[in-house]
């Protein structure tokens, strides 16, 4: 069978298996009067948001599309058509995924809640259900539309090898986009329902978390989920599917001329058994005698990453022939599990680091504060040696395989990195371990190369180098090091502004609604969650910019040199800080929660106070600007590679 054809036929199974998982959850029962109600609320609110959030996407979707047929070639094929729509359906595809994300949780919530009146187990089946839909559906669709389009491209419109992967960029760059705008809309609100509920809430008025005397609680509960689950959604199916593409571009302009279509077909096919071994990975997933819940969902993604290997080695025998490649898939698998591990290290209650911090909330919120931050920054040094050594292990595996390609074996791993996805989805939807941006670097190396190979088409065969002599580079490098700096205070910047709106409101509330309190009269949280929404809308639109215009400038400003110092730029200081921020921002959270379970003095006491302002700061970090910064990298990459055809002779010209 033709490789594409089963990628399409096993993107469908992915996905009826996920409607046959909404079937499952939606058969539970939905609690108390009560808990429905709060439910409907929170689904009103979420839905509200979301359809106003892809409005507003929808507006730069179409102006870029327009700007695409414009600026681009049309050549033989209509590349400017082709990679225009794909562009469209990249941004359909992957804001599918987020709102099925949402749909999907904002219903199991109720009915996990109801669940778990009748044992932990029972509630730990629904939830992962809940998020195995997510993953499946995120996978399924991602598969889906690179498996057809390439298909298309190919097969029916009879596009040669070495161009028709490169068209499907256009589906990279919109899934990239509604990314970027669903992470940083969706953590603005989330994160700014979440701050100001608490400093009102938990800090001034003594009331538990998620309290419905809160005017803020509903607003809090609705960004969960179109920020967690929407906005997670969006963003690995962005990170996945980019993935897959670079691999097969870097396939089809440095290997398809001597070795055909082997190498471009071979990361589907892993994507292919991936998908196959997270859906039997699923039903690994069960509660022991121990009740450890974390233990289940381990279980879940070991027997997934072990039935990939498997898979991965016979598929490469058949396929390819070579074990070196199967080792370097067998790469990203390790590496994908010792990061996961190490942020484990890092944000589990369990260990030194969150204990660390909530030892120093004893002492105040400074120094919470100051030890948080140090956490955060010695995480960024073991998952670097880690890609370190995972981009050593791949590339000699790949320059020693029968494609004597090592850039393809660092592509080979990062797909291997993320074909797991859809069985983490299911378990990040549960409980969030960690975000994929240790692929990021890897696939952004792979898509940097591609932009290489693409200059050199651009400019007549003439290689453009990348010497840091050249003060071209140095200045790229300046800027796109900046970058993420820049992007990542607008994030923090735009939660700040509208936390400060909901803490207004909130306060406006408990004084002027009188009975809140003594849970006589009922908050208005419509209030706040419009607040919010309008809020996170605006705010979501200057960082959305920044990441789309600065390498456009840049490239024609300065020329290909200096765009692709930029985007080296961008990759080093992107991980670093999205490591440190997701990982600082984890470590301040599970520290306030383990002195709630009783440490230090547990709830109320001046250490849990301090907690808080150090997890107030430290929301932001993990759950918009750090997550947002994976969408960022990518996001910039696909528009350099877009444009590097058309600033090609800039370079040669200036040089």
């Amino acid at each position: 069978m033709n490789i594409t054809i089963a990628g399409i036929i096993v993107s469908l199974i992915a996905l009826a298996y996920a409607a046959y998982l909404v079937t499952r959850v939606l058969s539970e029962k939905t609690g108390t009067q009560t808990m429905q109600e709060i439910a409907a609320s929170i689904q009103e609110g979420a839905s509200a948001y979301l359809n106003r959030q892809y409005k507003t996407i929808a507006v730069f979707a179409i102006i870029i599309f327009i700007v695409l047929i414009i600026v681009l070639p049309s050549e033989q094929h209509n590349n400017n058509w082709l990679i225009a729509l794909g562009f469209i359906g990249g941004a359909v595809f992957s804001g599918l995924a987020g709102y099925i994300g949402m749909s999907i949780s904002v219903r199991a919530n109720v009915r996990t809640t109801n669940a778990a009146k009748k044992s932990l187990g029972d509630a730990l089946r629904v939830a992962f259900q809940g998020g195995a839909v997510t993953g499946m559906s995120v996978v399924g669709l991602a598969l889906l539309g690179v498996s057809g389009l390439f298909y298309i491209f190919t097969y029916i419109l009879d596009i040669p090898l070495t161009l028709s992967p490169k068209l499907l960029i256009g589906f990279g760059f919109g899934a990239s986009l509604v990314s970027l705008f669903a992470r940083v809309g969706g953590g603005i609100f989330t994160k700014a329902a979440d701050v100001g509920a608490d400093l009102v809430g938990k800090i001034e008025k003594g009331i538990p978390e998620d309290d419905p005397r809160n005017p803020a609680v509903i607003a809090d509960n609705v960004g969960d989920n179109v920020g967690d689950c929407a906005g997670m959604g969006a963003d690995l199916f962005e990170t996945y599917a980019v993935t897959l593409i670079s691999a097969m571009i870097l396939a089809a302009v440095t290997l398809a001329d001597v070795h055909g279509e082997t190498p471009v077909l071979y990361p589907i096919l892993l994507g292919i058994i991936a998908i196959i071994a997270s859906i039997i990975g699923t039903f690994f997933v069960k509660l022991g005698k121990n009740n450890n819940i974390m233990g289940a969902l381990y279980k879940g993604m070991l027997a997934t990453g072990i039935i990939s290997a498997i898979g991965f080695f016979f598929a490469t025998k058949y396929l390819v022939n070579d074990i070196k490649l199967f080792m370097a898939g067998l790469v990203g698998l390790v590496i994908t599990l010792l990061i996961n591990i190490i942020t484990e290290y890092y944000t589990s209650t369990k260990y030194n680091p969150v204990r660390r911090i909530a030892k120093a909330s004893e002492t105040g919120a400074g120094t919470n504060v100051i030890t948080g931050l140090a956490v955060g920054l010695q995480s960024t040094l073991i998952p670097v040696i880690i890609i370190i050594g995972g981009i050593i292990a791949a590339y000699t595996l790949g320059e020693n395989s029968v494609y004597s390609s090592g850039i393809y074996g660092i592509a080979i791993a990062a797909v291997a990195m993320l074909s797991t996805t859809g069985v983490v989805i299911a378990t990040d939807s549960y409980g969030p371990i960690t975000d994929a941006i240790g692929s990021a670097a890897l696939a952004a190396l792979v898509l940097f190369q591609a932009y290489i190979e693409e200059l050199a088409v651009g400019s007549n065969g003439i290689k453009i180098d990348f010497d840091l002599s050249n003060y071209k580079v140095i200045i790229g490098l300046f800027i796109g090091g900046v970058l993420p700096f820049l992007f990542s205070s607008f994030c923090m910047d735009a939660v700040g502004k509208a936390a400060h709106k909901v803490v207004e409101e909130v306060r406006r509330q408990f004084n002027e609604i009188k009975g809140i309190m003594e849970k006589k009269a009922k908050p208005d949280y419509s209030a706040c969650v419009d607040l919010v929404t309008r809020a996170a809308l605006k705010q979501m639109i200057l960082p959305g910019t920044l990441a789309v215009a600065v390498p456009i400038l840049v490239g024609y400003i300065f020329g290909p040199q200096t765009l692709g110092g930029l985007l080296v730029g961008v990759i080093v200081t992107g991980l670093l800080l999205a490591i440190q921020m997701s990982n600082g921002g984890g470590a301040w959270d599970n520290a306030k929660k383990y002195i709630e379970d009783g440490n230090y003095g547990g709830k109320g006491s001046d250490a849990h106070k301090a907690a808080i302002v150090g997890d107030t700061v430290g929301d932001p970090f993990k759950d918009t600007a750090g997550p947002a910064l994976n969408a960022l990298i990518k996001v910039i990459n696909t528009i350099a590679l877009i444009i590097a055809p058309l600033i090609a002779s800039i370079g040669t010209i200036a040089s």
